[in-house]
């Protein structure tokens, strides 16, 4: 099987069950997220703009927001109001995102954190690749932007929605899966119901890292280890990135027969 075909046969919508239970297993991490242990990391304070989903707008990422600002972080919402996709052509769309983000580096002195959950991930890849200068690191939750075309349930949405798909050309596509020159963190679960979990995967290296997860699509801006992840990545030092490892509870150790024998 020639290689482009077996890549294709890989990147395979999620089956209709994961899509159908999506409501109520974004609710039961909602719920599932105000019971958890409270991490005792702290951000420095940096700027961090968190980019919602297609459809989704400040509302939709405002416990994710709100968990990070509690933490330390100069948080902001992406301030585009409901995200309902490019309007027009890519890069001219993007000016208005990349202006803020210069201005913001500008105005704090500090390197910008980008979060972008779904489509807002994608926002935040190709700004970071437009103005690398004034951003510290970028981190996605369930972004496809391996498999942005057909791949998703997603993209059928957006294409109900109205939005124009006639950019997705080869060229562009290809564009989309280059990483950022900047820290890079995609966060997937294989039981997201909306997207390819392989069309989130990028390349890993020195500052990329995938770490997969077990959530729904929908829920991925207040699951608990999602939120715990982001977090920790934001939290590390400037210059100083490192992967992230998950941290193990520490299991008490039963002493063994001989012991307890004497």
């Amino acid at each position: 099987m020639p290689k482009q075909n077996a890549l294709a046969a890989t990147l395979q919508a999620p089956p209709l069950g994961l899509l159908f239970t999506e409501p109520v297993r974004a609710l039961l991490d909602f719920c599932a997220a105000h019971v958890s242990v409270t991490p005792r990391q702290r951000g420095d304070g940096h700027p961090v703009i968190v980019y919602p989903g297609l459809g989704g707008g400040a509302l939709s990422t405002v416990v994710l927001r709100n968990f990070l600002r509690d933490r330390g972080f100069a948080v902001q919402d992406w301030g585009g109001g409901l995200n309902t996709g490019p309007d027009g052509e890519l890069d001219e769309w993007l000016g208005d995102l990349v202006a803020r983000v210069r201005e913001l580096h500008a105005r704090t002195g500090r390197k910008v954190s980008l979060v972008g959950w779904s489509l807002g991930g994608v926002y935040a890849r190709e700004v970071a690749k437009l103005c690398p200068e004034a951003v510290r690191q970028v981190v996605t939750l369930g972004t496809p932007f391996g498999a942005m075309q057909d791949a998703n349930h997603a993209g059928t949405i957006y294409r109900l929605l109205g939005g124009d798909t006639s950019q997705l050309t080869p060229e562009m596509q290809a564009r989309l899966r280059e990483c950022p020159p900047v820290p890079t963190t995609s966060v997937y679960s294989r039981t997201d119901g909306l997207v390819c979990w392989r069309g989130c995967l990028q390349d890993e290296g020195d500052c990329v890292q995938n770490i997969e997860v077990n959530a729904s699509h929908l829920g991925m801006g207040s699951h608990a280890d999602v939120m715990r992840i982001v977090l920790d990545r934001l939290a590390q030092p400037e210059n100083k990135w490192k992967p992230y490892r998950k941290i193990r509870r520490a299991t008490a150790r039963r002493p063994s027969t001989r012991s307890r024998a004497r």
